[in-house]
């Protein structure tokens, strides 16, 4: 099975819309243009969080982006998200947000550790309770969960202080059952490859600007866009690698 991960796209209602200096619009075009080709036979896309940057009209564009796919689009808010906004225009097909999703021997678990009005997420207690019970209930399968926000120090002094302010629940869970093959997480703007016991960690940098891993304070890092691709073998077994996107070059591959 073929994933392909996208995270922290930051979208405004316009198309001329930055961060740091990345047209956000064009920078995801690009990544997915490029990632498409690739990969044109992939199974589903997970987009974990901060689809738009604090405009409701963001997501409308997202879903334009990517109206013509035909895999499961699976989504879960960032600390930048509107819930309500972002339920209103991606409710249908091929968007889903949340929940838990089946594919042959694996189950992808997405929850939601966006907590209103804060920088740091944490996972309320029904996301615990709902977590719970789909990994009971998937002793037979692999799982992988996924988060926008990170549950595991970075080693970065201001991205340690907002990731999951509940993580050690978190862990008392996942370490109760072993099928648990992987857990990522979007929000850092950095890619990260770590384990937990059995557990392996990944975060994937962002579709347009990154920051500096390791920093005290926040830094840009001057990385191009990225998503990361996984494979997912029936025994258990995950190869991935992370696709950096020289954006100039694939806008006009796509256009030419």
């Amino acid at each position: 099975m073929r994933i392909l991960h996208f995270t922290d796209t930051h979208l405004y209602g316009h198309a001329d819309g930055t961060l740091r200096g990345v047209e956000t619009d064009a920078s995801l075009r690009a990544v997915i243009s490029e990632a498409f080709a690739q990969f044109p036979r992939h199974d589903a896309l997970l987009v974990t969080g901060d689809i738009a940057n604090e405009d409701p009209l963001g997501y409308k564009r997202f879903r334009d982006i990517l109206a013509s796919v035909n895999r499961p689009v699976l989504c879960i808010p960032g600390n930048h998200d509107d819930p309500a906004s972002m339920r209103r225009e991606l409710s249908a097909p091929p968007f889903a947000i949340g929940g838990a999703h089946r594919f042959g021997d694996w189950k992808i678990i997405m929850l939601d550790t966006q907590e209103q009005g804060r920088v740091e997420g944490r996972l309320a207690a029904a996301e615990l309770a709902r977590l719970e019970r789909e990994l009971a209930l998937s002793r037979d399968q692999h799982v992988m969960v996924c988060l926008h926000h990170h549950p595991v120090p970075m080693g970065s002094h201001w991205l340690d202080g907002i990731g999951v302010s509940n993580a050690n629940e978190f862990w008392r869970l996942v370490e109760d059952f072993r099928h648990v093959r992987a857990v990522v997480w979007g929000h850092v703007h950095q890619a990260y490859e770590g384990k937990r016991g059995t557990v392996r960690l990944f975060a994937t940098p962002s579709t347009c600007a990154q920051y500096l891993p390791g920093s005290e304070q926040p830094m840009p890092d001057s990385r191009p866009p990225a998503y990361r691709s996984f494979r997912l073998h029936p025994d258990g077994r995950i190869d991935t690698q992370i696709h950096w996107v020289n954006v100039q070059s694939a806008r006009r591959s796509a256009n030419g």
